[in-house]
Parts: structure tokens; C-alpha cells; sequence
């Protein structure tokens, strides 16, 4: 990938309302695309691919033209140049061999590849998210939970149907015990919320991810900070949740604002917490069931999108399961 760094200059210009409120209007352009845009003074610096830089650069002259010619610049101006100049999906690259049917299934215009639902529960998922504010998904690791979740968040970012996203888990250790971690927190949680920041790694460009955590447009927190916030305008993403006590539950499912979405991942075979009774993720569908604006999608070992063989794993596993089960029925049904 050929990385290229570029500066314009923001000359003769109000800058304050070039940006927006609370830089609105930035954010708005950042959202769009994968290339890091810093602002140092009157100086913007662009840094990324040789064809968004050149787009984006195009768009902050035509954004300097409607601001000296009108004196003020909307929100809706702004939109629309990014639209007209990105071209819809910020210059991805369509492949021509696509029906109309895998088109439907794409949920993020990536630089590398595009990330679509590969499977009918994976597409049956992204609708569901689409048309309901708050969605459990729960299912056998590998079949793509957690991946898509950051997917439609990036997703809804970058069409600016939200301002943030807030990714979340619970830190609680797989089976053994880490100890002291040295550090300030974000190092002693780093560990825990590692595998959120692969995902987002794997669809974003490093100086891109490093702006977005630096400016607070994306957020990665352990779910026990999550007390007392309202988080509106959010994506929201509460990963290996069959780890998060009910209380928690609670406490997570509270914090939904006006305007925002959630998402809430788990495996109800892989509970790690002291007593597996405690989870939050077990009674979720019992709870909430029936209530407009809340869905459930439920992944089976077919789903997996991983190595063929974690299909097999889990399979194995669920099997060992099932002959627990029934050697525990045999006494009771002689």
C-alpha cells in the first residue's frame, strides 16, 4: 500500500467555521474515508492513499470556496461535496463480477477487499442490525460475531448515521489467572480488549486507527467503566458477553442513548465467569423477548468463516457435550 503525506494550507478562511461545531464538519469528512486528516493550526495534513488524499484535498477547496462566497457553511453543504467528490463509497472499487444478491450482502467498502455476510445467518445478522436498535448475536467462536459487528460499525460511521463507536468487553480471564499487569490502564487492559482492536485493524489503516482512538471517535473500554455514562449517537458493541454478570448486563443495556445502536455478542458454551448460572447472556432471549426494537440471531457450527478445522473443533466439543448429557439421563430413565 503507498502511503502519501500531503498539507493545505487554509488561507484567508475562518477556520472555526470551515470545521463546524465541536469540528462537526471534519469528523463528517473523516468518517467518510480511511485517510488520518490531523489539523495543526491552519494547516490540515493528510495521510493516506495517493487517490483519497487527492479527493480529499479537493473537497476542503470546495469547501473553502462555499465558505468565502456564502460566509457560512451547513452541515447539508458539506454533505453533499463529500458525496459528489467521493463518489459514494470514497473511490472502492466495484467488482463487476458481483450479482445483485452478493451486492445486497456487503457491509463495508474496504481498500483491500470488501467485508460481506457469507453465510444466511450472517445476512439474516446485518438485517437485523439494520432494522432494530438493539441486536444479541450468539454463537460457536469463528463465525464472525464479533468481525461483522465492527464491520457495521464502521459502516454506520462512516455514513454518518452515528459519531462514535464504543467497543466493549468484560475482563475476565479464560481459565487462568494473569496476575499483577504492570502499566497504566489502558496497558493493563489492553490484553482483554486486544481482540476488538484486530478486527478494527483488519479494516482500517494503522494511522487511520490511531486517529480515530486519539480523537475519541472510536473507544475501547473494559465493560466495568461503562457505569454512569449515556451514550448517545453511538455504535455500540459489547463483545464475549456470556462473561458479563447480570448486573452487568444491566448496567450495559442502560447506557443505550438517543440515536444509538447495539450489539451484544456471546458463546453461552465458553462461560468463564465463577459460577456459569451468573451470566447475563443466559436468560437474554427469555427477557427480552417480544419487545419491538430488539432481535436475536443465533450462529450454529455451520457459520463458521474460520480454518475449516474450528468447525470441527466445535463440533467435536458439542458432541463430548451431548454424550455428558445423555450418560447423565441413563439412571434416571432405568
Amino acid at each position: 500500500m503507498h502511503i502519501v503525506e500531503k498539507k493545505v494550507k487554509l488561507s484567508d478562511i475562518d477556520i472555526v467555521e470551515l470545521l463546524g461545531a465541536n469540528e462537526a464538519n471534519l469528523q463528517l469528512i473523516e468518517n467518510k474515508f480511511d485517510t488520518a486528516i490531523t489539523v495543526r493550526g491552519d494547516t490540515v495534513v493528510l495521510r493516506g492513499e495517493p487517490i483519497e488524499v487527492k479527493k480529499i484535498e479537493q473537497i476542503f477547496q470546495e469547501l473553502m470556496h462555499t465558505l468565502k462566497r456564502t460566509g457560512r457553511l451547513q452541515v447539508a453543504d458539506v454533505s453533499m461535496i463529500v458525496d459528489l467528490v467521493a463518489g459514494g463509497r470514497a473511490g472502492a472499487v466495484v467488482p463487476s463480477s458481483l450479482s445483485q444478491e452478493e451486492l445486497d450482502s456487503v457491509i463495508l467498502w474496504g481498500k483491500k477487499e470488501m467485508v460481506r455476510a457469507r453465510t444466511p445467518r450472517q445476512l439474516e445478522y446485518y438485517r437485523k442490525v439494520r432494522s432494530n436498535d438493539l441486536v444479541f448475536c450468539i454463537g460457536p467462536a469463528g463465525t464472525g460475531k464479533t468481525f461483522l459487528a465492527v464491520a457495521m460499525a464502521l459502516a454506520a460511521l462512516r455514513a454518518n448515521e452515528v459519531s462514535r463507536i464504543i467497543l466493549s468487553r468484560p475482563a475476565v480471564e479464560a481459565g487462568e489467572s494473569l496476575g499483577f499487569l504492570p502499566g497504566d490502564i489502558s496497558e493493563k487492559v489492553d490484553p482483554y480488549l486486544r481482540p476488538l482492536l484486530d478486527a478494527l485493524s483488519e479494516m482500517v489503516s494503522p494511522d487511520k486507527l490511531k486517529s480515530m482512538l486519539e480523537k475519541r471517535i472510536v473507544e475501547i473500554v473494559p465493560l466495568a467503566y461503562m457505569r454512569g455514562r449515556t451514550l448517545n449517537n453511538s455504535f455500540i458493541i459489547l463483545d464475549e458477553a456470556q462473561n458479563a454478570t447480570k448486573t452487568q448486563m444491566k448496567m450495559f443495556l442502560t447506557r443505550l442513548g438517543r440515536n444509538s445502536k447495539a450489539i451484544v455478542t456471546g458463546d453461552t458454551t465458553q462461560v468463564d465467569l465463577p459460577r456459569r448460572h451468573e451470566s447475563g447472556l443466559l436468560d437474554v432471549s427469555r427477557l427480552f423477548s417480544g419487545i419491538q426494537g430488539i432481535d436475536f440471531c443465533a450462529f450454529e457450527k455451520s457459520d463458521v468463516v474460520r480454518h475449516r478445522l474450528v468447525a470441527e473443533i466445535v463440533a467435536a466439543y458439542e458432541r463430548e457435550a451431548q454424550q455428558r448429557e445423555d450418560a447423565r439421563e441413563l439412571p434416571a430413565a432405568s
